[in-house]
């Protein structure tokens, strides 16, 4: 082989590797978008009444 075909070669070898972790990486980004439009599956906490562990706890379940 000549030594512009060696590389050529190599990087095909790699290709299909490299499509393969590119999609496993991309799944979740692409899954993202989908699970935000469905509006079934969000749960509403009741409104707190006094502020304190409670609240900020609430909070931060809201956020994550």
């Amino acid at each position: 082989m000549t030594r512009t075909a060696t590389p050529i070669i190599k990087t095909l070898r790699l290709l299909p590797r490299a499509m393969l972790i590119l999609m496993v990486l991309a799944a979740p980004v692409l899954a993202v978008p989908q699970l935000r439009g469905d509006s079934g599956s969000t749960i509403e906490a009741p409104a707190a009444r006094n502020g304190g562990v409670g609240f900020v706890l609430l909070v931060s379940l809201k956020r994550g």
